[in-house]
C-alpha cells in the first residue's frame, strides 16, 4: 500500500515488522572498523616499503600504482575526516525527534524538505542508513526519511567543496552533482510514495540511542572512530582500484567507453557500485578517470553515495532484503537517468 494519507507520516505503519536476529549490530560494526584499521595499516605498509620492493620485484608499474595512490588518499583523508566528525556530532548530540518536528505532516511536501535537509545536515552514506531507521521508528514518512538517506551523503557542503577541489576551475561540475544528486533523492522519495508497499520494508527492535553508562562526548568518540575507520577501509580499497584501473587499462579501452556517451556513464556508474568509495573522497577517484567524459564522471559520482556494494549490504541488514533489492535497483536507474539529463544541460 502507498503512503497516501497526512496520517501515516505521525506513526509507522502497524505492517513494519521488527527484527533483532542476526548477528549483534554493535559486534558486527566492531569488527568492520577492526578490518577497516588493518586494511590502512596494510596500505601504509605497502606504501611506505614501495621503494625497497620495486626494485626487489622489478615492477616498474608499482611506483606509478603507488604515487596515484597516495595521491588519491591525501587528497580525500581530510574531507573523510571532517564528514565523518559531523556525522558522529549529529548521531551523538542531536536526538532524531528533531527531524520529526521540522518536516511537514504530508509526505509529498515531506520529501523535498528532507531532500534539502541533506544539505545542512550532512552524513556520510554509512550513517545515513540507521539515522533514516530511527526516524522512522518515531514517526518520519518513509518516504521522506528514505529521501534523507539518499540526499544527506551526496549534497552536503563537506561533498561539494570536495568535488570544487577535485575539479578545480569546474564550478559548472560542482553544480550539476548537486543537481542531479538532489533531483535523485526526491524523485525516489515521490516513487516510494506512489508505488512502496509496506511489506517491502522492515524496520530493526527500537533501541536506546546511547549504551547505558554512555556520556554524548563518549557516544562521539565511538562514533568517529568506527566511522572513520570503516570509511577510511572503503577510502583506501577505492583508491587502490582507481591507481589499478589507471595503470592497467590502455587508453584505447578508455576511447572506446568515450566514443559511446552511453556505455561510457553505464561503466562509470557500475564502476561507482563496486568501487563503494565514500562520498567525501568520491570526486578524487572520479577526477582520475580521466579517459570518461565529464557526464559519465557525474555518474560516478551521483551513483555512488546512494547505490554501492556497503550501501546495499547495510539497507538489506536493516530494512530487509526485499527493500533493498528494489530501491537499490530503482536508485541505480534513476540516478544515471538524472545524470544524463543534468550533464547534457551543464556538461
Amino acid at each position: 500500500m502507498a503512503e497516501g494519507s497526512a496520517g501515516a507520516a505521525t506513526a509507522p505503519p502497524r505492517s513494519f515488522i521488527p527484527h533483532g536476529g542476526g548477528v549483534d549490530p554493535e559486534r558486527r560494526r566492531g569488527r568492520t572498523g577492526t578490518a577497516g584499521a588493518a586494511l590502512v595499516g596494510a596500505v601504509a605498509v605497502v606504501v611506505l616499503a614501495g621503494p625497497w620492493l620495486e626494485p626487489l620485484f622489478g615492477l616498474a608499474a608499482f611506483g606509478a600504482w603507488r604515487t596515484l595512490l597516495v595521491a588519491i588518499v591525501m587528497q580525500g583523508v581530510p574531507f573523510l575526516l571532517l564528514g565523518t566528525v559531523v556525522s558522529a556530532a549529529i548521531g551523538a548530540f542531536v536526538p532524531a525527534r528533531v527531524f520529526s518536528r521540522v518536516l511537514p505532516r504530508n509526505p509529498v511536501l515531506a520529501v523535498p524538505v528532507a531532500g534539502a535537509a541533506g544539505v545542512v545536515l550532512p552524513g556520510c552514506e554509512c550513517a545515513s542508513v540507521p539515522v533514516a531507521g530511527s526516524l522512522m521508528r518515531r514517526g518520519v514518512a518513509p518516504a521522506a526519511a528514505l529521501t534523507f538517506l539518499l540526499a544527506a551523503p551526496a549534497v552536503n557542503p563537506v561533498v561539494l567543496v570536495a568535488t570544487a577541489i577535485a575539479f578545480p576551475g569546474r564550478p559548472e561540475m560542482v553544480a550539476a552533482r548537486f543537481g542531479a544528486s538532489l533531483v535523485t533523492s526526491v524523485v525516489m522519495g515521490w516513487l516510494w510514495i506512489r508505488w512502496g508497499r509496506e511489506e517491502w520494508l522492515r524496520l530493526p527492535a527500537a533501541r536506546a540511542e546511547h549504551a547505558p553508562g554512555t556520556g554524548r562526548l563518549e557516544a562521539f568518540r565511538r562514533g568517529l572512530q568506527h566511522d572513520f575507520l570503516e570509511a577510511g577501509g572503503f577510502l583506501v580499497v577505492g583508491a587502490m582500484a582507481a591507481a589499478t584501473f589507471n595503470v592497467l587499462v590502455p587508453p584505447s579501452v578508455l576511447e572506446a567507453f568515450s566514443g559511446s556517451p552511453w556505455l561510457g556513464v553505464l561503466v562509470a556508474a557500475a564502476l561507482a557500485v563496486l568501487l563503494s568509495v565514500c562520498s567525501e573522497a568520491d570526486a578524487f577517484v572520479a577526477s582520475s578517470f580521466t579517459g570518461f567524459s565529464p557526464t559519465a564522471r557525474l555518474a560516478f559520482m551521483v551513483v555512488g553515495p546512494m547505490v554501492d556494494m556497503k550501501l546495499i549490504a547495510l539497507q538489506s541488514g536493516a530494512f530487509g532484503r526485499p527493500f533493498a533489492v528494489r530501491f537499490c535497483a530503482a536508485t541505480f536507474v534513476v540516478a544515471i537517468l538524472c545524470s544524463a539529463l543534468v550533464g547534457g544541460v551543464l556538461l
